[in-house]
């Protein structure tokens, strides 16, 4: 069983159980109190030098960034979720080994750790945990990133494609957190259509949302 270091409220954390539960991979939860300063712990920073989570320990193999963490579990363990080719070949639906394929999914993750994500922490987190009221820049730019997924998702039913791949998964932890927060999808309709979707079909999805709503307590 792998070691999962983490806490409930964190979308990077419920993107990787959400993957864990894609691939049927059992996880020994670890939960990480940063508001106690359990990261700044010795014996934590010797695992993970950000001081950051999700940590993920599988044997000797310590993994940090939770989108690194989705890319391993489906190349390790995604073989049981994978379907047999015309040449005997492995495909894993969750992250496609077809190059071209392949590079959309990273392309879209790394829109979700480089674009949304950022501007959602630069957002929402000074509201949370400094009580600072959002400021109309920051809704700006967060909503500009939105309609560039908006784009992208009027190309296809998900994010990469007709199925749902890691890069939906990413996505949908990240926008669950805002929904806890009220902020409204529905001017975004392709974005909108999409999150009801994931909703129903991301195995995990349940424990995304209620994850999101711990994040709210953290006020």
């Amino acid at each position: 069983m792998l070691d999962l270091y983490y806490l409930p409220g964190s979308s990077p954390c419920r993107a990787v159980q959400m993957v864990a539960a894609a691939v049927n991979v059992p996880l020994n939860l670890k939960f990480l109190n940063l508001m106690a300063g359990e990261h700044r712990r010795p014996e934590y920073v010797k695992l993970n030098p950000q001081r950051s989570i999700p940590t993920l320990v599988d044997g000797d193999t310590v993994l940090t960034e939770s989108r690194a963490i989705l890319m391993y579990l489906c190349d390790r363990y995604g073989e049981k979720e994978c379907e047999k080719g015309t040449e005997d070949s492995e495909r894993c639906p969750w992250y496609p080994r077809d190059v071209l394929q392949r590079a959309i999914v990273n392309q879209r993750l790394f829109f979700d750790a480089c674009v949304l994500y950022p501007r959602f922490t630069d957002l929402f987190h000074p509201v949370v945990f400094g009580g600072a009221t959002a400021e109309p820049k920051k809704v700006a730019a967060f909503e500009g990133a939105l309609a560039v997924l908006d784009t992208f998702l009027s190309q296809n039913t998900f994010v990469a494609g007709p199925d749902i791949t890691i890069a939906d998964i990413s996505l949908f932890a990240t926008l669950a957190t805002a929904c806890a927060l009220q902020f409204q999808l529905s001017p975004f309709a392709n974005v909108y259509r999409w999150y009801g979707a994931m909703l129903q079909q991301c195995p995990g999805a349940s424990l995304n949302v209620v994850g999101a709503k711990d994040f709210c307590s953290y006020k």
